[in-house]
């Protein structure tokens, strides 16, 4: 068995490696790679300047002043304008990033870049440690799959790649009681540089109870500590920055702009790098926030509380906590802005299906829901589909049509949406489980 293991985490590294190469050649293309590294890195050095990072006037002279690096073709040069010139950043997101700035462009991104590549295999690595020794072949495919499809985020170097990689290593450190010290920075640093992916996860520690919670709150106080003093450095720069992020996440958002979840929005013209979150689906119904937004919110709400009554009266057992827990990581990415990147963060859900009775129906049909979701919100997918549907027009069809087209046309949130509901269901229904072991591993060596 631990000679299988072994050979199994080779593959995970493998896989790992061949995103790596593959999104580093498809940077190469462009005249300003690691564009989204780009925008905390520049936020930061206008932090470091005193110049207000939120004011896309200011932030885009310091830009031009010390690097000037634009994409060469004009259809990438726009979308590279409003995805880093426009400050989108939160402030714990600057200041952590100060260190890194005060260092040459050149050695920082290439420090960046080796930081997400350690951060998110450790992650998969640890994720497959976490899997049932019994039921690895699947659990492992899918890890594998993830690892292998992560083209856009090396491309771009966003945070996303560094906050997912942080959480799953956390949870894993207070799941094996291991380097617990270590966990507790990690999710902290991960809470503060980007709370929409893994604050959900930080609630199922919280709900947890025991130690889980003494977790959450220790790295919850760390997080408060690196807050304070990131408003005061960017309240001297940007006195105004709460407004003013607003109105840039306002802006990014409008009809049509970078991050608009409409079938209007410029970033869907035939990229991989496209929203996943539940309000690209309901906005072709009907594309309007004043609908897609409080619908998301309801539907995700709802779902949300079910899960929270659930686990304030619920066992502690580990198959039963690790499938609250594949509930709520689909819905993070659905609830609010998130891309593919963000999605690797479903690399927490894995541990889960090989936790279920393989007797029980409910096995299969997790094991159908997670491997669709995997695949829908995977980069090469996601890109070849992006082609087949380039030439489509979302204003033709019928409001009943489009219902229809809906999987064909936005699968990714609906596949996400679907293992939330499964696994939701599993969560709730009284199931036989693969073994009776609690949620926390004998404590081990720290």
């Amino acid at each position: 068995m631990s000679n299988v293991r072994s050979k199994s985490v080779i593959l995970i590294l493998l896989c790992s490696a061949f995103s790596i190469l593959t999104g580093r050649l498809l940077d190469q293309s462009s005249g300003a790679g690691t564009s989204s590294y780009r925008a905390v890195y520049y936020g930061a050095r206008c932090l470091i300047h005193q110049v207000d990072p939120y004011n896309p006037d200011e932030f885009s002279r310091t830009y031009m002043a010390e690097s000037g690096a634009l994409p060469r073709d004009t259809a990438h040069k726009t979308l590279f304008l409003r995805a880093v010139m426009i400050c989108v950043n939160l402030p714990t997101t600057l200041f952590l990033l100060i260190p890194m700035a005060l260092l040459p462009w050149g050695l920082s991104h290439l420090l960046w870049l080796a930081a997400i590549a350690v951060s998110l295999t450790l992650a998969a690595v640890l994720t497959y440690d976490l899997v049932a020794k019994n039921d690895s072949r699947l659990p492992l495919f899918l890890i594998c799959f993830i690892m292998a499809n992560c083209q856009v985020l090396f491309t771009v170097a966003n945070t996303a790649g560094l906050v997912v990689g942080l959480c799953v290593i956390a949870v894993w450190c207070f799941l094996k009681e291991r380097f617990v010290g270590l966990g507790v920075v990690a999710l902290a640093i991960s809470l503060a540089l980007k709370p929409h992916d893994s604050g959900l996860v930080w609630l199922w520690l919280l709900v947890s109870g025991g130690l889980l919670r003494k977790r959450a709150l220790q790295a919850a106080a760390l997080v408060l500590f690196i807050a304070i003093p990131a408003v005061l450095v960017v309240s001297r720069s940007s006195p105004n920055w709460r407004a003013e992020l607003a109105g840039n996440l306002a802006a990014t958002s409008a009809h049509g702009d970078i991050s608009d979840p409409g079938p209007a929005s410029n970033s869907r013209q035939g990229s991989a790098d496209i929203i996943i979150d539940l309000q690209t689906a309901l906005s072709l119904l009907y594309d309007d926030p004043h609908f897609y937004n409080p619908a998301t919110y309801l539907i995700c709400g709802v779902l949300i509380l079910a899960w929270l009554l659930s686990a304030l009266r619920s066992s502690q057992l580990r198959s039963k906590a690790l499938a609250g827990l594949a509930c709520l990581v689909p819905l993070s990415m659905l609830v609010s802005y998130h891309r593919p990147y963000d999605a690797k963060l479903l690399l927490l859900a894995i541990p889960a299906v090989s936790m279920l009775n393989h007797d029980d129906r409910w096995h299969k049909l997790a094991l159908a829901v997670s491997t669709l979701a995997v695949f829908f919100t995977s980069d090469l997918p996601l890109a070849f589909l992006a082609v087949l549907v380039r030439s489509f027009h979302f204003a033709a069809p019928a409001s009943s049509a489009r219902v229809l087209l809906l999987p064909i046309l936005r699968p990714a949130p609906l596949a996400l949406l679907l293992m939330a509901v499964v696994f939701l269901w599993v969560y709730l229904r009284p199931s036989k489980v693969e073994s009776p072991e609690p949620i926390l591993a004998p404590r081990g060596p720290q």
